[in-house]
């Protein structure tokens, strides 16, 4: 942060300033000079800042002010200014209703909240945030002009935190249009509008901060990051560009006082008008179902799976008698392409599955033992209630295994099954350093599947044999599966 100069230092550069320049625009004359030549003015050139005023008279018709009532069972939970605008703020909502602001602690169960939208369809049809309105028990629509109307929820879809709203004014209503986010570049100038704090229609303009966010809000984070100032009150306001074109929604910020630092995100249009269509359609977003648990691939795990690179999205498990599985997928497969289209992230292949309806087929590119292969996978219809569980990640390398392993029983953890049981790890070893715990499940080493503790022996050696630098073990735990780099010292 810059520091602010002592006021004598400022006067002495002004004074410093006003003598360079006095002395730039005046003509020297000599002693011997009968007649002086009059001095000349001269202006000097303005800098060149956008000017918004144009752009925010077309557009403000079309963003809208939203006021909810809803109710909570809990009682309610002041939220730390530090968590508002954060993914954490959910969990308080979850608590305590899906407003973003709280009611006065005396006002029993009922809750009431404000927050922005903006009009895609001259119907009536108004796009917001899910947790402005998900579980609201009334809504209401105050348009630019004043007016305020009821609004009935068409649809939402907490994954990607939006929702449509359709009102009834009685006439056609001002709009504004999706744009393409996939062409924003960092340092692009973007206008925020909507109703921070409820004071109201408010526009602030910024520059397009960062692309592709991920903030831990859901499976398809990928948010634009922005440096307008966008604070309570303006989630499911529109972000546009300086065409007027709606380019993101806004839906979070971040905050460590609970007011505007220069941080905030918003949902891309790329995605936001696919999911906008279809609650306008039916009410839902379908998503396809591929049926896999999935992680990222980093250097030391790249090393232990045999592969050049990190690029791809790493099976860790594949979910029984789901779409991968009856195609033949496995765990340990490397998926890089999906319908042509290249995976470098897990991140990828979640929007790449998510953006394809259930019931289609689609080709799958993965890379299995060094070979790369093509999969064709019929999707299904992902289940609502499923959620992906984590399992142990790769650490630093460090030297040593450290690994006490026991046959799978009635006794063990999860019982009877495949895999090998961790009995003990070694304080100081690779295997603790990797984040391994007595009770995990190794399912798979190497290339092969662990129906008993030499295989895992039999894994390490051969694998020491072929001079590789770390073995990929598949983990069970806690029901979640992923795959861990154990690095490995030679002899």
């Amino acid at each position: 942060m810059p520091r602010i100069q002592p006021r004598t230092k400022i006067l002495a550069a002004g004074a410093l300033a006003l003598a360079l320049g006095t002395t730039a625009l005046t003509q020297f004359a000599p002693q011997a000079t009968a007649q002086s030549v009059p001095a000349t003015a001269v202006a000097l050139p303005r800098p060149v800042g956008p000017d918004f005023a144009d752009l925010a008279a077309r557009v403000a018709p079309a963003v809208v002010r939203i006021s909810v009532i809803g109710h909570t069972e809990a009682t309610p939970v002041d939220m730390p200014p530090e968590f508002r605008g954060t993914p954490f703020e959910r969990f308080f909502q979850q608590r305590q209703g899906p407003q973003e602001r709280q009611g006065p602690q005396g006002s029993g169960r009922r809750t009431m909240g404000q927050g922005s939208g903006f009009i895609v369809d001259g119907a009536g049809y108004v796009v917001t945030n899910n947790h402005v309105v998900g579980e609201a028990d009334a809504v209401r629509v105050e348009l630019a002009d004043g007016r305020q109307l009821p609004g009935k929820v068409v649809g939402t879809d907490p994954k990607t935190d939006l929702a449509l709203l359709k009102i009834e004014a009685g006439g056609p209503l001002p709009t504004v249009a999706f744009g393409n986010s996939d062409q924003l570049r960092v340092g692009e100038w973007v206008l925020a509008m909507g109703n921070p704090f409820g004071l109201g229609g408010t526009a602030t303009a910024g520059i397009v901060s960062a692309r592709g966010r991920q903030i831990g809000a859901g499976p398809y984070d990928d948010f634009i990051q922005t440096d307008a100032s966008i604070n309570p009150g303006n989630s499911g306001g529109p972000l546009f560009n300086t065409a007027g074109e709606v380019v993101g929604v806004n839906a979070a910020i971040f905050s460590p006082s609970g007011g505007n630092i220069g941080i905030g995100f918003a949902v891309p249009s790329s995605l936001a008008q696919s999911v906008i269509a279809q609650l306008k359609d039916s009410g839902r977003v379908e998503r396809g179902w591929l049926g896999v648990s999935m992680q990222a691939i980093d250097p030391t795990l790249a090393s232990a799976l045999g592969v050049s690179d990190s690029k791809g999205a790493l099976i860790g498990a594949v979910e029984t008698d789901g779409p991968a599985a009856r195609a033949g997928l496995q765990p340990g497969d490397i998926v890089t392409g999906f319908n042509g289209r290249p995976i470098v992230a897990p991140r990828d292949l979640a929007e790449a599955v998510g953006a394809v309806k259930p019931g289609a087929a689609v080709s799958i590119a993965v890379l299995r033992d060094g070979h790369q292969q093509e999969q064709r996978v019929t999707l299904g219809d992902q289940p609502d209630s499923r959620e992906a569980k984590g399992g142990p990640a790769a650490a630093a390398p460090a030297t040593g295994l450290g690994l006490a392993l026991a046959p799978r029983g009635r006794g063990t953890p999860g019982g009877a099954g495949p895999g090998v049981v961790v009995a003990e790890v070694r304080p100081d070893s690779v295997a603790a350093a990797q984040g391994m715990q007595p009770g995990d499940v190794i399912l798979r080493a190497g290339d092969r599947a662990v129906t008993r503790p030499g295989d895992v022996a039999e894994a390490v050696t051969a694998a020491r044999r072929d001079n590789r630098p770390a073995i990929a073990l598949q983990i069970e735990r806690d029901g979640g599966r992923a795959f861990v780099a154990l690095p490995l010292r030679a002899g």
